[in-house]
């Protein structure tokens, strides 16, 4: 089993190093997709996501149930992407009321909050190599919105906890790959 944590902004990379770390893999490969086509021009990125990947790879698609997907996906021989966290965290975080970055007992526990959860009891349990793709939000401004600055809190936590998890860890910026975490040994 083998986690790894490719982080970067916007536009950096990070999907394109994925991809070549998944061909480097020399398995089976699974992209789990869990971006949402909610207009016109984000279906068109999944459009151009899906072209530029090997007819070969198969995608599941899921904006919502990554462990649960992850479980399904994950064989001994083979690689999963998921690409990316990021969209999954605002998927998941779309309907939640506002200020909900207080502890919460079991009976009100948001339901991206059971899912993070999920994410991080399965991901050491998982056989293969999963590569997981996220933004690395913290770097600019602090939102205006409350459900932005959740957004952004929640996207930190996320990260942090995987790499955390994680055996490597890359952070990308101009197609660079920089390592933060490089393997045991």
């Amino acid at each position: 089993m083998s986690i790894e944590l490719i982080l970067g902004g916007a536009r950096s990379g990070k999907s394109r190093f994925a991809e070549q770390r998944a061909h480097a893999h020399g398995g089976p490969v699974t992209v789990i997709a869990t971006a949402e086509a909610g207009d016109p021009e984000m279906a068109a990125r999944i459009a151009r996501h899906r072209a530029d990947r090997p007819a070969h790879w198969h995608t599941i698609e899921t904006t919502t149930a990554l462990a649960a997907t992850l479980h399904k996906a994950c064989r001994p021989e083979a690689c999963v992407i998921v690409d990316c966290l990021t969209l999954w965290l605002a998927n998941l975080l779309t309907d939640a009321p506002v200020g909900l970055c207080a502890p919460h007992d079991a009976a009100t526990t948001p339901v991206w909050q059971i899912e993070q959860e999920a994410l991080l009891r399965a991901l050491p349990e998982l056989p293969g190599t999963v590569l997981l793709v996220a933004n690395e939000v913290g770097l600019g401004l602090v939102p205006e919105s409350p459900l932005g600055r959740l957004f952004r809190d929640e996207a930190g936590r996320l990260n942090q906890a995987i790499a955390t998890l994680a055996e490597r860890v890359t952070f990308v910026a101009a197609g660079l790959p920089l390592p933060l975490k490089p393997p045991p040994g």
